[in-house]
């Protein structure tokens, strides 16, 4: 029998009360529909699906009113923290790899497993054209502190011209931490649309006879070489710059486990298994963080400007650098590689390909591409160990004061 004295009416207005479109706004209606922006352009146009799909769909579960509290948890009244957060639910879980800085450096060791430097070895005077790509990030940092943003913010921002998410992920995730969402949806989507933005840059800065320049082929790198190099590497930036070692340590163990040929059941998994584990679960966390009412402000809009900004200095700083030792070597280097200097690999090697062919199609720049292209993975990486060196402690807002001088005489 149904046990008398119960509240039906009292319980129907509990249900409704629970229901999505009664606890919803229009800041969520507006990510939703961001976020099927993002499904479109990962399933459609396939631009970087791996990370963009999961970034989407973290967006999408987020922000359906009322699943927050279920997917994330509770915040108790006037405490926003990451710490705070009261029956936690399967995403606050899954943002703990992002929170402690976990999944980057792990991405990193995938990253490893899965390059080759042997073309950076072969023509080391590539790494020049690397070091010219992180143009974009201290231009940017310079642009976003004299905008009246703080140091922290500044250098997360920065950082998305290296065109490396997971660099931009740990270097927000210790400074700026409440600008994951925006700065990783901007770094990824820039690196989505790598095609879209280098090739007019490509075709601007360069002359059809130079897009023409047939490179001679790289000599062979032995193995030797190529076991010592991360080791080397590893050595000499560690104690120089012990804050890169964090993602340069695991991008050149990953490395190591391919070129070692010794251990090819880690070396397998570092490249598919895990770095597949991996992506998923920082895909996913880093969109359930992008709810509307903070992503649609105007900081974010001065980030995705500063970070495109960024992102153009940076293919600009390694075309340049190309173009000019194209000039020193008479004509031996093609300038199109220059554009690889960002750290998409090796999708920015590939535009380099695609040019050269589009003016030749019996050139091929794609191995002569992959030199700077992973030599950007590596400037990146210490770009961001000399941002954190530098402006580690004032992640509070601060700034140091020969700094703001500096940029005050810039800006004068």
């Amino acid at each position: 029998m149904l046990q008398s004295g119960i509240d039906f009416g009292k319980i129907f207005e509990n249900l409704y009360e629970s229901m999505g479109f009664v606890q919803g706004n229009w800041q969520n209606y507006v990510m939703l529909l961001i976020s099927f922006v993002l499904m479109y352009l990962a399933i459609v146009k396939n631009f970087e699906p791996m990370l963009l799909l999961p970034i989407a769909f973290g967006m999408f579960l987020i922000n359906i009113p009322g699943a927050e509290k279920v997917l994330w948890g509770t915040h108790p009244e006037g405490d926003n923290s990451y710490e705070a957060v009261t029956n936690r639910g399967l995403l606050w879980y899954l943002y703990f790899g992002v929170d402690k800085v976990i999944y980057p450096p792990l991405i990193f060791l995938g990253i490893g497993a899965m390059t080759d430097f042997g073309p950076l070895i072969a023509n080391p005077k590539s790494m020049l054209i690397g070091a010219g790509a992180q143009l974009g990030i201290f231009v940017a940092f310079i642009l976003a502190a004299a905008m009246g943003l703080s140091v922290a913010a500044a250098a997360s921002i920065a950082i998305i011209g290296g065109a490396d998410g997971p660099t931009a992920i740990m270097v927000t995730s210790k400074l700026a931490p409440d600008l994951i969402p925006t700065i990783a949806i901007a770094a990824y989507s820039y690196m989505a649309l790598i095609p879209i933005i280098q090739k007019p840059l490509m075709k601007l800065l360069t002359t059809e006879k130079e897009r023409k320049i047939r490179m001679k082929p790289l000599r062979q790198v032995s193995k030797l070489e190529k076991i010592l190099f991360p080791i080397i590497v590893t050595l000499v930036v560690g104690i120089i710059l012990p804050d890169s070692i964090t993602l340069l340590g695991m991008l050149m163990l990953g490395n190591l486990f391919k070129e070692s040929g010794v251990v090819d059941r880690l070396s397998t998994q570092a490249q598919n298994g895990l770095m597949n584990t991996i992506t998923i679960f920082l895909g996913i966390s880093v969109g359930s963080k992008a709810k509307g009412e903070i992503f649609l402000s105007v900081t974010t809009l001065q980030i995705i400007a500063i970070g495109l900004f960024a992102f153009f200095l940076g293919t600009i700083g390694g075309l340049l650098v190309a173009k000019i030792m194209c000039k020193a070597t008479k004509g031996k280097i093609n300038p199109l590689i220059g554009s690889a200097g960002v750290s998409a690999v090796p999708m920015a090697a590939r535009i380099s390909e695609d040019m050269g062919r589009k003016y030749d199609p019996q050139n091929h720049l794609l191995m002569h591409a992959m030199g700077p292209n992973v030599a950007g993975v590596i400037g990146s990486a210490i770009a961001a160990g000399v941002l954190l060196a530098c402006f580690g402690g004032y992640a509070d807002g601060s700034a140091p004061e020969a700094f703001v001088n500096i940029v005050n005489t810039i800006m004068a």
